[in-house]
């Protein structure tokens, strides 16, 4: 990859462009195999990371309609911790999307340079990419890639990155090549073997990732990829040796690394687990990094923010050459830095964070995430234990390479894992990939105003229903209402942690609250365009406690709240009434909301 800034950004060079779709572009974020990566912002200042696809890959028509799916399962995961694709076209002469400008440095980069982290920033991490997981899993997708590459840390918290997008071009190359795909000592047992993949397996890859964080040692101990995925395969018999890991980390290990998928554990009572023994909330990173890790990056942030001059006079001329050819890893390319959504985009340092998980009221721009909703069961149960004779490096292969990739619980379109080599903390490896120089393109009149991120010409927002009465009752005590948007539909007595394709949860019971289980923007307008902005740009703490609703601090008569629900429609909620019971003090229940709910369908 290359890179400039301190290592950070490029500037822009000659054949570069100087705009797209409206988009100014500022200067390069790296190069690598899908694509070149500029950085730019919206039209409200946001940052962002601009992809143009390669010119071979966007005459493919099989990438084009893979890169669709892939684009459309992205905006279709809505969460914290995760980096959103806020734009995107692949009807174009050249493809392209652009996602959140993320400050971070990979986790595998991190314990390369650094070392290994202490555990109470392991847990936090751990926990973080949970929620994560949780978000990506309720939107039908299993991330089937998780590894230190795929982990953003950050100031802000972490972030999980690559669940699909550059698996559009991985796919296009194994149709043609016969590839093996995937990162093998990163898979669990049944991706290994070539079983259904289910959402468990995301959950042994954290186990690994937790593993090799803590101490730098992959649990199933030295080799290439290959061999340690033959010792993956087999876990069944030969269980990874566990001795020598912090006795604190212990239990998480163990209940992520079981060979039969039913068995481990699920992402809600993994982040509670994590909480608990990180002694602290998730969602509180100040200070959370080791000093070295925290300084450089925010040496990147500092450089990101003065983008590097273009290597030409005239830098806002818009012209340049479109079809840009090589692009897109952040951290080392696409040989084993970080895929990243945009097939390596967010490795790089970057500005302009995603939603900051929940701490202090957020500034616009940096909202929060949700919080444990508690324990629950495990993922449902997936392939059963696989019991045989040991497998050879010959037979794993050959079933790597038919081994699915990131795949729609709905059966929606499949792509593949990328085939990177990565080690337990070996640096990464550059791009290697050389590509020839694009076709000249039109010169452009001149740069045009960067659109925002919720004025995508491929949104539309169709009316599903408008001003529905909804009132939201205080809990009764050691009880809580879980909420439904889509239905409408209101669960007075719901059970814990059972909130799946929720978007609110109000309860009493533990830390009595209101909790939002999809990222909430607080919108000043009650237009789809506005209501969709104020989710990225405007985001709320995922929790509202006791005391400060009853205090009426943050929701008021004619709050206007915004979010991406669980069926991926826009719906908003406007406060009409605030019922508060002061009879019985500090004692007393919580306020009852009554609201008018309007709900769009996207796109």
């Amino acid at each position: 990859m290359t890179t400039g800034t301190g290592g950070i950004l490029a500037p822009l060079e000659p054949q570069d462009p100087r705009e797209n779709a409206g988009y100014r572009l500022l200067a390069r974020i790296g190069e690598g195999g899908m694509g070149t990566v500029y950085l730019s912002h919206t039209r409200g200042g946001q940052p962002v990371a601009l992809k143009l696809i390669r010119r071979e890959f966007g005459q493919d028509p099989d990438f084009r309609r893979r890169f669709e799916q892939e684009v459309q399962a992205a905006r279709r995961v809505q969460g914290y911790h995760l980096v959103p694709v806020l734009d995107h076209d692949t009807t174009g002469a050249t493809p392209w999307l652009a996602s959140v400008f993320v400050p971070g440095l990979s986790l595998h980069d991190a314990v390369s340079t650094y070392g290994p982290l202490p555990l109470d920033t392991v847990f936090q991490l751990v926990g973080c990419t949970a929620r994560a997981l949780a978000s990506i899993h309720a939107a039908g997708v299993v991330h089937r890639d998780l590894k230190p590459a795929n982990l953003l840390l950050g100031a802000a918290g972490p972030y999980v990155i690559d669940f699909g997008i550059a698996r559009a071009a991985d796919s296009t190359q194994l149709t043609r090549t016969g590839g093996v795909i995937g990162t093998p000592q990163y898979m669990s047992p049944e991706h290994a073997l070539g079983a259904e993949v289910t959402t468990a397996s995301d959950l042994f890859a954290v186990g690994l990732i937790a593993a090799v964080a803590a101490t730098g040692r992959h649990p199933y101990g030295e080799g290439g990829a290959t061999a340690l995925g033959v010792r993956i395969a087999n876990t069944d018999r030969l269980p990874p040796d566990l001795n020598g890991y912090p006795a604190e980390l212990r239990p998480l290990l163990e209940r992520c690394l079981t060979a039969d998928p039913a068995e481990r554990i699920g992402t809600d009572e993994l982040a509670a687990m994590c909480e608990l023994f990180a002694g602290r909330p998730l969602n509180d990173f100040d200070g959370w990094l080791p000093e070295p890790v925290g300084l450089e990056i925010a040496r990147r942030v500092r450089a990101a923010e003065n983008p590097p001059v273009p290597t030409v006079a005239d830098a806002g001329a818009g012209t340049g050459r479109a079809g840009v050819g090589a692009g897109g890893s952040g951290t080392g390319g696409t040989g084993a830095g970080p895929a990243g959504a945009f097939g390596g985009v967010y490795g790089a340092p970057t500005v302009g964070a995603p939603p900051r998980p929940a701490g202090p009221p957020p500034a616009a721009g940096h909202p929060t995430h949700p919080p444990v909703p508690g324990p629950a069961p495990a993922p449902a149960p997936g392939p059963k234990r696989f019991r045989g004779v040991l497998i050879g490096a010959g037979l794993v292969l050959a079933v790597l390479a038919g081994a699915g990739a990131v795949r729609l619980l709905d059966g929606g379109g499949a792509a593949k894992d990328d085939a990177k080599q990565e080690g337990p903390v070996a640096p990464a490896s550059s791009d290697q990939a050389q590509v020839q120089a694009p076709a000249p393109a039109p010169v452009s009149s001149g740069p045009k105003t960067a659109p925002s991120a919720s004025s995508s010409p491929k949104s539309a927002y169709t009316p599903v229903f408008q001003d529905k009465p909804l009132t939201l009752r205080a809990p009764s005590s050691s009880t809580g209402t879980h909420v439904d948007l889509d239905a409408p539909q209101i669960f007075p007595k719901g059970a814990i942690g059972k909130t799946q394709g929720m978007e609110l949860t109000y309860q009493d019971w533990g830390d009595a609250d209101l909790r939002f289980l999809t990222a909430m923007g607080k919108s000043t307008g009650t237009t789809p365009e506005e209501c969709r902005d104020a989710v990225a740009t405007n985001t709320l703490a995922s929790r509202v406690g006791k005391d400060e609703l009853k205090a009426g601090k943050t929701l008021t008569k004619g709050t206007v709240l915004c979010t991406v629900t669980g069926d991926n429609n826009l719906a908003m909620l406007r406060i009409t009434e605030v019922v508060l019971d002061t009879s019985k003090g500090s004692i007393g229940p919580m306020p009852d909301y009554v609201t008018a709910l309007t709900l769009w369908k996207i796109g």
